[in-house]
């Protein structure tokens, strides 16, 4: 009797599930997850703790991927993808953290989806007489150990099945309903970076512990904090501009969402406004304040909440706070402004394509006054390294020089899609920000190194860094040190969000499921540009989306 109630634990001990699912059976194996809920580890610490089997590797790094039943969202072709490619790398400490981290937003942070098409779905068909408020597929995708939703984060996140999506129709869906969820948050609050559970979901909301005054106001219940951040909105354009690319389905492109781009649309006119009238010099309120109540000068903005002030007539489009959740110092921020003129003319091609040809223009030349500010504006000359991308300016003249290691950064510039990284106004960049003597927030030690930024401190640089600097170069030794690099500090077999100068064993964010999407999607990278850095030499390229 004792052993059989043994057998019984352990079969409900494998079941882990945080969210809420509607009916249907996202995990593809016959169970109903809620069943299990209480049975499955918070992945909160079952993610402090290394699990067995152990890679083949001299690492030993363990295999951290919750049990089939306690996933969140589950897709036979990533999993055959996570064979195919772990099967074929010679370095098997490198192949384990990828067959943890590909699968990673899928495994643990699919808090609720809903299809838009079962029987006992929540959403309903857009088309529907009322004002299709969630109507369709809807997906709330949480960053990892917060219980909520970034735009930036959750489209990252979400990246490296874009490619896959065509093949497989669960996965179509999920995406789609992200791009459905992000559009409701951007018609309600589009100066608001990070979200509740949506209403639909019957999650309850949780507080961020923050004393925030903020205008305009934003109803705490729907949103987790608001920091308005130029790079959520391009994340947004993004999310649609990446999901058509890879399946051609128009099927996001419903009255809600055109009223969401409408909504970003407001949002970049009432952010391209001078401090100061050019004509009377008088002095402007800006339609975002932000203040908390804080020692950190980086979570906050200063002057009342309104941020130093900014010229006109530069084309650029103000961002309070940097992709970090830290404050800007100059409000023109470079990265995000370059996100934003690559997303909205890509967006603009999209469009063009089916049909809406008025609002295709709209966004095209939008995006190429951006561009041509980025250029005009944000282009200084330094007397060591010539002509260098500034991080933030103001249009007065002043610049930042430095680079964070979120995204959108400088260096990601190519990544992003505004430049190609054989450019020299890049290279300069790049060189500059990638050592000490150019970027104050370029950390060395003895045990890793990289860039970093004010959010974490001084001896803490990101992975997140060394990753996009295997992506943007052709060095195969320069790629090869940095995902040496970023394997060395894994010893959890996941991506932390950052990792002491000294000691790889002093992290920050055990469960950080952004950082372990753009591992994946360098890894994916690589095997496409460099197939012979990771399965050796002669080999194949493996581009995603035609293998398997």
């Amino acid at each position: 009797m004792t052993a059989m109630v043994i057998v019984l634990a352990l079969l409900a001990a494998i079941a882990w599930g945080s969210g809420v699912y509607g009916e249907q059976d996202v995990l593809g194996y016959g169970i109903d997850p809620e069943r299990y809920t209480t049975a499955c580890p918070d992945y909160r610490h079952y993610s402090m703790m290394p699990h067995r089997p152990l890679s083949n590797g001299p690492l030993s790094l363990p295999y951290q991927r919750p049990a089939p039943h306690c996933r969140t969202f589950s897709s036979p072709l990533v999993e055959r993808v996570i064979e195919d490619l772990t099967s074929r790398m010679k370095d098997k400490d490198l192949a384990r953290i990828f067959e943890n981290a590909f699968p990673n937003t899928l495994d643990t942070t699919v808090r609720w989806h809903d299809d838009g098409k079962s029987a006992t779905s929540k959403g309903h068909k857009i088309g529907n007489d009322d004002d299709g408020h969630w109507d369709g597929a809807q997906s709330f995708i949480v960053t990892g150990d917060i219980n909520a939703e970034w735009l930036r984060d959750s489209t990252n996140q979400l990246a490296q099945y874009q490619s896959l999506a065509k093949k497989d129709k669960k996965l179509e869906r999920l995406i789609l309903g992200a791009i459905n969820t992000q559009a409701e948050f951007v018609i309600e609050s589009p100066y608001c970076n990070a979200f509740q559970p949506p209403p639909p979901s019957g999650i309850p909301p949780v507080s961020n512990g923050q004393d925030d005054s903020v205008h305009p106001a934003y109803e705490p219940t729907r949103v987790f904090e608001c920091k308005y951040e130029i790079d959520s909105l391009a994340n947004f354009l993004a999310l649609g501009n990446q999901f058509y690319k890879s399946t051609g389905s128009k099927e996001f492109m419903h009255k809600r969402w055109y009223l969401a781009i409408e909504t970003l649309l407001e949002v970049m006119d009432e952010q391209a406004k001078p401090t100061f009238d050019p004509q009377t010099g008088k002095f402007h309120g800006n339609e975002y304040l932000f203040r908390r109540r804080t020692q950190a000068g980086t979570e906050t903005l200063n002057l009342g909440g309104m941020g130093n002030p900014l010229n006109g007539g530069t084309g650029l489009i103000r961002s309070a706070f940097r992709p970090s959740d830290d404050a800007t110092i100059l409000g023109y921020f470079i990265p995000g402004n370059a996100m934003m003129a690559a997303e909205l003319k890509q967006a603009a091609e999209m469009l063009k394509a089916v049909g809406k040809s008025e609002i295709a223009k709209q966004l095209q030349t939008r995006g190429e006054s951006i561009e041509k500010g980025i250029w005009e504006h944000g282009v200084v000359t330094h007397n060591r390294y010539g002509q260098v991308f500034a991080f933030e300016v103001d249009g007065y003249g002043s610049s930042i020089l430095m680079d964070d290691a979120n995204l959108p950064s400088l260096l990601a510039l190519p990544v992003l899609g505004f430049i190609k990284k054989e450019e020299k106004v890049y290279q300069n960049t790049r060189k500059m920000i990638l050592e000490q003597a150019g970027n104050p927030y370029f950390l060395e030690g003895q045990a890793f190194g990289g860039i970093g930024g004010p959010h974490v401190g001084l001896q803490h640089p990101w992975p997140l860094s060394r990753l996009v600097q295997a992506m943007t170069s052709d060095d195969d030794d320069e790629i090869s040190d940095a995902l040496k690099a970023v394997r060395s500090s894994s010893r959890l077999g996941l991506v932390h969000e950052s990792i002491h100068v000294d000691r790889v064993t002093e992290y920050t964010r055990s469960w950080f499921a952004w950082a372990n999407s753009v591992f994946a999607q360098t890894i994916l990278d690589v095997a496409a540009r460099k197939p012979h850095l990771l399965f050796g030499q002669g080999a194949e390229p493996y581009e995603i989306g035609k293998h398997p």
